[in-house]
């Protein structure tokens, strides 16, 4: 009894610095949204700041910046959402054709890659690139004469760069989920098909697809929780004023009205909608994964 006791302390310590962690930067904070019903002034603080109860949420509804950056991070977001489920989904099944084992792994872990570097250094890439001396004008003017273009301010183009570096970035992570289902097929399926006469693609169809579809509903609607996500450390190291009316998505319209133009109660109810928004999204697509493909949190 006595050793069930210590050991049972000795799992509550380790534990401990991770609960006050996530009590003092997750916990804490959360009083901080009583901004969004304040006309908050810093120098009052929040006991002493006026309350105006929903004024903040009516005047950011009346903003039309609020419409298009709404817009902009639901197309963003749809579209990385999509992609990030078809692209892996069809690179898990040519790599899984695949025979040669030490050239699958290779491949597998050179598209696993991008997904450990941050977006602070990887914008970088894409900037240089995208540069107006970077590869793609450079193989535009040498091969094709065509003039170099400065694309990072182009704003009919800077959605489709942001969803597809996202996915080049990603691709191989989300991949590796389909590959893992993969393996759980029984390799006797694939045999009797063959013995009926079905080919590659018909093995794929009936055999392949049939027995990952549960893999496929959960990501595609867990995928749903994370649609007012369009990702803040993408678009903030890539956008520019230029780019304002296609590539602002809701926390970068945050970030710019809270930090950098002191609006902490505007900003802040917007992202007390937004969370409200995800939470509902999170739970409806967590309810929708149980139903669809037994998938259980717990």
């Amino acid at each position: 009894m006595k050793r069930r006791t210590a050991l049972q302390l000795n799992y509550g310590l380790m534990i401990l610095p991770g609960f006050l962690w996530l009590f003092l930067f997750s916990i804490v904070p959360m009083y901080g949204v009583v901004m969004a019903f304040q006309d908050f002034n810093p120098a009052r603080g929040f006991f002493r700041s006026r309350w105006i109860g929903l004024e903040n949420f009516k005047y950011m509804f009346m903003m039309g910046d609020s419409i298009q950056v709404t817009v902009n991070t639901l197309i963003i977001a749809i579209g990385k959402m999509l992609l990030n489920l078809i692209i892996p989904l069809l690179f898990a099944l040519l790599l899984n054709e695949v025979r040669q084992r030490g050239f699958k792994k290779a491949v597998q872990t050179i598209v696993y890659l991008p997904h450990f570097i941050s977006w602070v250094i990887l914008a970088s890439v894409v900037l240089n690139i995208f540069g107006y001396q970077g590869v793609v004008n450079t193989v535009r003017s040498s091969w094709f004469g065509i003039d170099p273009k400065v694309w990072m301010t182009d704003a009919s183009i800077f959605r489709q760069i942001v969803i597809g570096t996202e996915v080049w970035k990603e691709f191989g992570y989300n991949a590796v989920i389909f590959l893992a289902a993969l393996t759980g097929i029984n390799p006797n399926l694939y045999e009797a098909a063959a013995i009926d006469g079905a080919g590659r693609m018909r093995s794929t169809w009936h055999v392949t697809l049939p027995g990952i579809a549960s893999t496929i509903v959960v990501v595609g609607v867990l995928g749903l929780g994370n649609v007012l996500n369009a990702g803040f450390d993408q678009i903030y190291n890539l956008y520019n004023p230029l780019v304002y009316s296609t590539g602002d998505i809701i926390d970068t319209w945050v970030y710019r009205m809270g930090l950098v133009n002191l609006q902490f109660s505007l900003a802040t109810a917007a992202g007390l909608l937004k969370s409200v928004v995800s939470f509902i999204l999170i739970v409806s697509s967590y309810t929708m994964a149980y139903k669809f493909a037994d998938y259980k949190v717990f």
